[in-house]
């Protein structure tokens, strides 16, 4: 989809602050932006259809920033899209609470899904510095899949692999979902809103990944980071 995605900028305030606290805050972005070991790209369909299950959704999120942020190794960056033209990105991030705390003030918007825009913006990210990763969470696919693909295997050329996990069993997202991840040299996997530990246990294995590398996703042990082992390993699968 043409356009560029905005950048969510409402939770750093610049207004009234001291020339110490301006000094601060250039030298937290800059630590976000170069000295973390990875940068994840964190992609999340807002859209109507996720409302019944949003918060716990949220929750688990806010979760794996929490983790990823223990370390310090990891910047993430937030990209959602909801209601019918809407996709913001966040800022680059080392502060898992600051993250946790923009996620909790998205609300579902109805709208079609813009998983395009995510994988463009992802692919722009990758072409100015290296990203280790991309999350994307979501339950539809709207849009053409083979554009979607196109730019998944973009992706993966440019060692970013594609984490696709679905909300729901939609058949027609979870062929696009497979493929992008497979084009990208990522994974697929499906969850519910039964399954938080699974979700729990996907989140935290690939900010393992994007941290440290393969070898932290190994030590995770957990059934979900073996799944998403394998496949990475060109092995199929995926529930």
């Amino acid at each position: 989809m043409a356009g560029e995605i905005s950048h969510n900028r409402s939770r750093v305030p610049s207004v009234g602050r001291s020339p110490r606290e301006e000094v601060a805050a250039f030298l937290k972005h800059v630590e976000a932006s170069g000295s973390a070991a990875g940068r994840l790209i964190f992609g999340l369909d807002a859209t109507m259809s996720r409302q019944p299950t949003w918060d716990r959704a949220c929750a688990l999120q806010a979760e794996m920033f929490d983790a990823a942020g223990g370390s310090g190794r990891l910047a993430v960056q937030l990209v959602y899209f909801r209601g019918l033209s809407e996709c913001r990105a966040s800022r680059w991030s080392l502060d898992s609470a600051r993250l946790r705390d923009i996620m909790t003030t998205i609300d579902c918007r109805g709208g079609h899904t813009q998983i395009g825009r995510v994988l463009q913006h992802a692919r722009k990210q990758a072409s100015a510095e290296k990203v280790a990763a991309l999350v994307f969470v979501g339950d539809a696919m709207e849009e053409q899949a083979d554009d979607l693909c196109a730019t998944a295997g973009e992706l993966g050329l440019l060692g970013v692999p594609c984490f696709m996990f679905q909300e729901g069993r939609d058949r027609v997202a979870e062929r696009t979902y497979r493929e992008a991840a497979r084009l990208s040299r990522g994974a697929y996997a499906r969850f519910d809103g039964s399954a938080a530990e699974s979700l729990r246990n996907l989140l935290r294995a690939v900010a393992a990944f994007a941290a440290d590398g393969r070898p932290a996703l190994e030590r995770e042990g957990s059934r979900e980071a073996r799944l998403l082992l394998a496949q990475m390993n060109g092995g199929g699968g995926g529930r």
